[in-house]
């Protein structure tokens, strides 16, 4: 699910124009992390995948989102990409042609955290136990 940004202004969320760009930086990213692009101990040492990126309306800002496998070590993981910002940077703006290399910035993306979280709870005896019964609706028949 996208996520909206006050500054997009557009009630109806990012254009056609931020989702590509993001998409296109979003698979640089991701590439650069993948083939161990990225010469950083922290960074080498995690899979991190990257389930989006999005931009400002004006395409000078890019938010990437990353997790860490598993959701472990996000603070360290986000530190090494803020250490290596400059040179991530740069290799974006080699990689996907932009009038204007976009500022970026790194969040952890916590929505895997809430899956997780729903999923235990979805396991739970209590919670299983009364999925599997019949409906109250039907016990009145």
């Amino acid at each position: 699910m996208p996520r909206h940004h006050h500054r997009d202004r557009s009630p109806a969320g990012p254009s056609q124009r931020q989702l590509r760009v993001g998409e296109l930086i979003r698979h640089a990213i991701a590439e650069m992390l993948s083939r161990g692009e990225v010469h950083d101990p922290v960074i080498e040492g995690h899979m991190i995948t990257v389930p989006e990126v999005a931009m400002t309306a004006d395409l000078r800002l890019a938010t990437i989102y990353v997790m860490p496998l598993g959701g472990r070590d996000a603070k360290p993981v986000l530190e090494a990409l803020e250490r290596n910002k400059k040179f991530l940077r740069g290799e974006i703006a080699r990689r996907v042609n932009l009038k204007f290399a976009p500022d970026i910035r790194f969040r952890f993306d916590e929505r895997f955290d809430e899956a997780e979280r729903i999923e235990k709870i979805l396991r739970t005896p209590e919670v299983r136990r009364d999925l599997e019964s019949k409906p109250a609706a039907d016990e009145d028949k």
